[in-house]
């Protein structure tokens, strides 16, 4: 088995963030992604638009060139691409992790591909892989996602997009552009609040003049084969239906952390146990970084703010060797 230093598991920006720092303290370290480079990124809606601006995504001191102030998908993707690159970054993708213990002073890393052993492992697995479910009948048809990605696909079909947050009006509002007839079923009494500033008086305008149908304080009780029954304070209502794209949030994969010995708090966060100074979980030299901190409370840690866990694990790891 090939020892390293470090075994980094998920290959997001903070996974890279994470091999970057470990590259620069001449630590041997190895990224493990179950999927592409930047996998969550690339499964995001094709024509994402970052509500942060170009410079507080960037990291190992690459410079993020964006044609406008806010950063897309694809262009994030060639960014990352290029730190990856530049940095000679040493990365294993299509590789899953499925689980590690430990052994004497180093854990044993088990791979969908094979094993390794290491001093420290750094989690950093984000959160886009597990869809929270609405738990209604119906919810397992084909025509049902919980992912967005092209807008061409639904064009002219009845569309019903369920949420009312930055996903849900990117979905509803391109899916109406390329002539989609789109209802909105919304738990809340307006739309989100933490929609992008350039984007809510867009949708909120559309479904006042009438161009785009929402259902406020309103959730899916049935999902039928063409139709979709609606639980609404006037009553319930049965509409005419081809897709369902709930966009109804996700959450990090916390089984997988429960299954390693992580601790994780009992309430309804569910918030691992780690060192706000070091990043360090209950199990010794195992460490937090990204998005994952956050448990359920997905909305907490984002790029711009998660990149400094790089920094503070490596630091961590050095001054415990010395």
């Amino acid at each position: 088995m090939k020892h390293y230093d470090i075994i980094i598991i998920g290959g997001g920006p903070i996974g890279l963030a994470c091999g970057i720092e470990a590259k620069k303290a001449s630590l041997s370290y190895l990224i493990l992604e179950k999927g592409a480079l930047v996998n969550s990124l690339y499964n995001y809606p094709l024509n994402m638009t970052f509500f942060s601006t170009s410079e507080r995504l960037e990291i190992g001191n690459v410079p993020f060139m964006s044609i406008n102030s806010k950063p897309t998908r694809i262009e994030a993707l060639e960014y990352y691409r290029r730190v990856t690159k530049q940095w000679e970054l040493n990365i294993h993708l299509f590789e899953e992790v499925k689980g590690f213990e430990k052994t004497g002073v180093n854990y044993e890393i088990k791979s969908s591909k094979t094993e390794y052993t290491a001093e420290n492992v750094i989690i950093a697995t984000g959160f886009y892989d597990i869809p929270n479910l609405m738990n209604v009948s119906g919810e397992d048809l084909p025509k049902v996602t919980h992912y967005y990605k092209d807008p061409n696909f639904y064009a002219f079909q009845k569309v019903l997009v369920v949420g009312a947050n930055n996903s849900a009006v990117d979905a509803a509002m391109e899916t109406w552009r390329k002539g989609a007839k789109v209802t909105m079923v919304i738990r809340e009494e307006g739309i989100g609040e933490r929609v992008k500033y350039w984007v809510k008086p867009d949708i909120e305008n559309r479904i006042k003049e009438g161009s785009i149908t929402a259902h406020f304080s309103s959730q899916i009780k049935e999902i039928r084969e063409k139709e979709v029954v609606i639980s609404t304070p006037e009553g319930e209502k049965v509409i005419e239906n081809d897709w369902v794209i709930a966009m109804t949030g996700y959450q990090p994969n916390l089984p997988f952390l429960q299954s390693l010995g992580i601790n994780l708090s009992k309430d309804e966060i569910m918030k691992p146990q780690y060192s706000d100074e070091s990043m360090e979980t209950n199990l010794p030299n195992v460490y937090l970084a990204g998005v994952v901190c956050g448990g359920m409370n997905t909305h907490s840690l984002f790029i711009e703010n998660s990149r400094v866990h790089a920094e503070q694990i490596v630091k961590a790891i050095l001054e415990k060797r010395s």
